[in-house]
């Protein structure tokens, strides 16, 4: 690193000064948040924290009445979870090594604080091996998996995964894979076959695809993240980008679902009904609280404003050339999150271990903040719903991630296994953590929200 570049380091959190944004969070849950004006900075507020992971003896903390466990340890990057009805667990394990061309002043800055925050190696030390699906198997539900074997290796970045009729679907970061596979197989031997392509290139800035199949199976939907903060690079470079692409799995024939989505993950679909939901990631460097992340239904062919607008109607002033037809029917999304929280994934509570408050909400993994000094996320939160709708503000579900500064772990995916205990996929922490309800007296309470604790 350059003696001139290390200085505009050092000088990171005076830049994050004068922002000017100050608000009280809690303003930017919901269905209605709470946007200040956008401050476009020279160089923008800056949080990151050294990764130390965890302890012998450590977890991160939940409520009161429930038990958290590692069910997985010593994983390369576990980045999503799919649990299976005969107790197996599909680990995704994934690492994106790729670098990309220097485009602007400030990405050198941007790389270096994106390396830092997701580092997990000592220094000297080459990443272990990762990129492969890893197969935890818990035949009796204990949480104590009998077995562990390495279903697929040797893939390129992969992040979603599906089951659908005797095949296993992998979103690669450039391609959706198909193998064959039977629920109780431990390895794939036979080699996959490409589905469909998917955007990536050298320039490949959200390179993770997440993957689900429709209730009925005759579809599959992926996600596909911008090349770009805010377009800077180019109507071009996001060709087929920002946007939720549907897939016929037999086919392969692939087409625009909704648009306008800077980064979304986590695809998944509410519990009896054809409506998908997604977590997003909105754009940087606008201030410390500008844009909120977000949780939407996704409505077939929807346009959500990205790059030229965000809530809605609100545009983005750095964007050129404008497109104000686009900007007129802009959706805004179900429900803030708040400021870049970095929610990478979701699940909706559909087990019967947990207080009947939780059934039907959805749990939301949150990476944790780097576009301010003040943390947001390193988390994973809840948010009840009330007849298919999130309502409320978020519960501090599990906690304790970052902790004296340091990040001892970051949640990515979630999920809800057959027993009704959610699965968390920690990609700091190299951890799959398993948190079940260990408080069983009829009429136990909820969570309590987390202004309450």
């Amino acid at each position: 690193m350059t003696r001139s570049l290390i200085a505009t380091l050092a000088l990171l959190p005076l830049a994050a000064c004068g922002s000017g944004q100050t608000i009280d969070p809690n303003s930017q849950f919901g269905a209605n948040p709470v946007l200040p004006a956008p401050h476009e900075q020279l160089v923008a507020d800056v949080g990151v924290f050294d990764t130390v992971g965890w302890q012998r003896g450590e977890t991160p903390s939940v409520p009161a009445g429930f038990q958290i466990a590692a069910v997985a340890q010593g994983l390369s990057n576990p980045r999503n979870v799919l649990p299976l009805p005969n107790g197996d667990i599909l680990i995704v394990e994934s690492r994106n090594d790729g670098s990309e061309p220097v485009q602007r002043p400030k990405d050198p800055i941007r790389d270096w604080i994106m390396a830092k925050a997701h580092s997990q190696t000592k220094s000297g030390e080459g990443p272990p091996a990762s990129n492969r699906i890893t197969l935890v198997r818990d035949a009796n539900g204990d949480g104590r998996p009998e077995a562990r074997s390495v279903l697929v290796n040797h893939l390129n970045a992969p992040f979603g995964v599906a089951v659908l009729d005797g095949s296993l679907f992998v979103a690669n970061t450039d391609a959706i894979m198909r193998y064959p596979f039977v629920p109780g197989q431990t390895r794939i031997t036979a080699p996959g076959t490409k589905l469909v392509d998917l955007p990536a290139g050298a320039i490949n800035h959200h390179w993770t695809k997440s993957l689900t199949a429709s209730p009925d199976g005759s579809r599959l939907f992926v996600s596909v993240g911008s090349n770009s903060n805010a377009m800077e690079r180019g109507v071009d470079a996001e060709r087929d980008r920002a946007a939720i692409l549907e897939v016929d799995p037999r086919t392969g024939l692939i087409k625009p679902y909704a648009t306008g989505l800077r980064n979304p993950n986590g695809l998944t679909f509410y519990p009896g009904s054809n409506t998908l939901w997604t977590v997003v990631n909105e754009r940087d460097e606008l201030g410390p609280n500008l844009v909120p992340d977000y949780m939407t239904s996704v409505r077939p062919g929807g346009f959500y404003g990205w790059p030229y607008s965000y809530y809605g109607q609100h545009v983005d002033p750095r964007v050129r050339p404008q497109r104000p037809d686009l900007v007129a029917r802009a959706i805004q999304p179900d429900y803030a999150l708040s400021s870049h929280v970095a929610a990478l994934g979701l699940t909706f509570y559909t087990g019967a271990n947990f207080p009947a408050a939780f059934r039907g909400g959805a749990f939301v993994g949150e990476h944790g903040s780097w576009n301010r000094t003040d943390p947001h996320g390193y988390k994973v939160a809840f948010i009840a719903f009330r007849g298919g709708r999130p309502t409320g503000i978020p519960q501090d579900f599990v906690t304790g991630f970052l902790k004296d500064g340091k990040a001892r772990g970051r949640p990515v995916g979630v999920a809800v296994d057959r027993t009704g205990a959610l699965l968390v996929a920690d990609d700091v922490g190299n951890t799959v953590w398993r948190v079940s309800y260990a408080n069983n007296r009829v009429g136990a309470p909820s969570v309590p929200p987390a202004s309450a604790r």
